[in-house]
């Protein structure tokens, strides 16, 4: 699959948490750094992700925020 998305990030599911509606998918980067992102359920049925499997994630966004106190 060819996609336009400029930050492609491969690595490894480490965790999923099911919820009812969403997953929070933990993704170990190839670097050793950790990504996790929330997608649904479905989605995370619909791609069969399982702890092992091989993922890459894509990044595609207009801001990134950060903030301290």
């Amino acid at each position: 699959m060819r996609l336009s998305t400029r930050n492609q990030l491969t690595g490894t599911v480490a965790a999923i948490k099911p919820g009812a509606v969403m997953s929070v998918v933990t993704v170990e980067l190839d670097g050793g750094q950790q990504v996790v992102a929330s997608i649904t359920k479905d989605a995370t049925e619909e791609l069969e992700l399982a702890p092992g499997k091989p993922v890459t994630v894509l990044v595609k966004s207009t801001e990134v925020m950060l903030g301290v106190e």
